[in-house]
């Protein structure tokens, strides 16, 4: 079969088709000689729904520009064709990709759930809605990197506050139930979307998959609850925003915002720019604490600037670029536990020091420096004035558990221990009436925040072992910017 003429264009190949469309590999006949993808679209196929979800498209595909959404360059139309030129990704879509490799690690399934949100967070930004989410419609640009980006725009919608249809949208398998018993909805059903998209990447297969859309409905009418694969493994942050997002009533499901926000995408530290440069930011002033003699502000800022450093050098595909990376990552974690070491023996000795102290000569203990450790004269203040109050006293034990664990290198087991103590205090924090508990109070909050943020930092780092552990399964095309 010949391939039709284009003007200023040179077709190689066919490599997708739909129901009024076919896309093809092209390159420009210019100097430049640019691969790019041509949607062809047949004007004599055309609905009326089919051109206005056409001109939806072109129309919303001239304004956004985004790293993870698919660049259009060009559009112009003849007697029998409109034509739209889009970037080419090389990578296929997610579809296949999946098929490919059967199910994805958590750890990949991550970065492509982030770049996703980017582009969602994005889309938002501008009040667009993409109402057909679904992973043939994620495309993949191998190089240099392996880069998700958005495409087909083609049931996309401009939001509006009261804005909620009853047309039928979307693929079924990805469709959320609202949409498919017919009742009103909104933009929420992307979020829905994400989820059944993200339970496919972990583990090979939709939520609902089913022989035919009677079956579908029937399993969607019901709800079904959605199970995990047995022997299937996910973290407990994966699994919350899974179920989250796979909620059938939209009033229940996660929101745009708390979405964004989830600990287990945590876009506060994918690799992109404006992070990298924070990075870079947070370790300069971090050498600084350093050279002042100030251990402590040191390693709390080679910790946060690790939370933004790991993701890069997992990420890196570049074998030049990711050892010069690692090399100063390793130089920023050696040093930060070096410095962990330093005022933890200090703490020690202030303890030491504590114990030999008469309890009634409070003016010596005031003299003692007060540390991170739980029993400095501060947090021994308070552990005494929370004994009126069993929860609070309680908390503050689990927060000393956590710092033992922190203390040993149990990063893990650290961090759970301070998010449980923390997650009493804070409200009990909320609650405190004004007065000297209360300041003691704010202040271990915040020192077992900034120590939990700390530890994830240092948890972070065995990013590094498990990206190793994975290259013999999933090699360089696998590794994602």
């Amino acid at each position: 079969m010949s391939l039709p003429s284009v003007s200023d264009y040179s077709l190689l190949e066919k490599i997708g088709s739909g129901s009024y469309a076919t896309v093809y590999k092209a390159f420009k006949k210019d100097g430049c000689r640019e691969v790019v993808a041509i949607k062809c679209v047949d004007k004599s196929s055309l609905s009326k729904s089919a051109i206005d979800n056409l001109l939806t498209e072109i129309n919303l595909l001239k304004i956004l520009k985004h790293e993870h959404i698919v660049e259009m360059k060009d559009f112009f139309w003849d007697e029998g064709h409109i034509y739209i030129v889009m970037e080419y990704c090389d990578g296929g879509d997610l579809s296949s990709f999946i098929r490919k490799k059967n199910k994805l690690p958590e750890q990949i399934c991550r970065r492509f759930l982030q770049q996703l949100a980017l582009a969602l967070k994005y889309l938002r930004d501008h009040n667009v809605s993409h109402m057909d989410l679904k992973p043939q419609n994620l495309l993949l640009m191998r190089n240099p990197h392996l880069v998700l980006k958005v495409g087909d725009f083609g049931f996309a919608q401009y939001l509006k506050n009261s804005e909620q249809r009853f047309a039928i949208r979307g693929s079924p398998l990805y469709m959320a139930p609202e949409i498919l018993l017919k009742r009103v909805y909104d933009a929420r059903v992307d979020l829905w979307s994400v989820g059944v998209i993200m339970y496919e990447c972990l583990f090979g297969k939709a939520p609902y998959s089913s022989n035919s859309f009677h079956e579908l409905a029937e399993k969607i009418k019901d709800s079904r609850p959605i199970e995990l694969p047995r022997r299937s493994h996910v973290s407990r942050e994966c699994k919350d925003l899974l179920m989250s997002l796979l909620k059938h009533d939209p009033d229940e499901r996660i929101s745009f915002d708390e979405f964004f926000a989830h600990d287990f995408l945590d876009l506060a530290h994918a690799p992109t720019k404006e992070n990298y440069d924070t990075a870079l930011e947070l370790v300069q002033k971090a050498v600084k604490m350093d050279a002042e003699k100030r251990p402590k502000e040191a390693f709390h800022l080679y910790c946060q600037a690790l939370r933004f450093f790991i993701p890069f050098l997992t990420s890196e595909t570049d074998l030049k670029r990711k050892e010069i990376l690692r090399s100063h990552v390793n130089n920023y974690i050696q040093r930060a536990e070096i410095l962990k070491a330093s005022f933890i023996d200090n703490s020690d000795e202030n303890n030491k020091c504590l114990q030999s102290e008469d309890k009634g000569s409070s003016s010596t203990i005031q003299k003692i420096p007060s540390s991170n450790g739980p029993s400095s004269f501060l947090h021994h203040e308070l552990r005494i004035l929370s004994k009126t109050t069993p929860s609070m006293a309680d908390a503050l034990e689990i927060g000393e558990v956590g710092e033992q664990y922190f203390t040993e290198g149990n990063y893990a087991l650290a961090l759970e221990k301070f998010q449980s103590c923390l997650g009493l205090l804070v409200p009990l924090l909320g609650k405190e009436p004004v007065g000297r508990r209360r300041d003691l109070l704010y202040k271990q909050v915040q020192l077992w925040m900034k120590q939990a943020e700390s530890t994830k930092g240092l948890l972070a780092t065995k990013d590094i072992e498990e990206s190793v552990q994975r290259g013999s399964d999933f090699p360089e095309q696998c590794t994602l910017q």
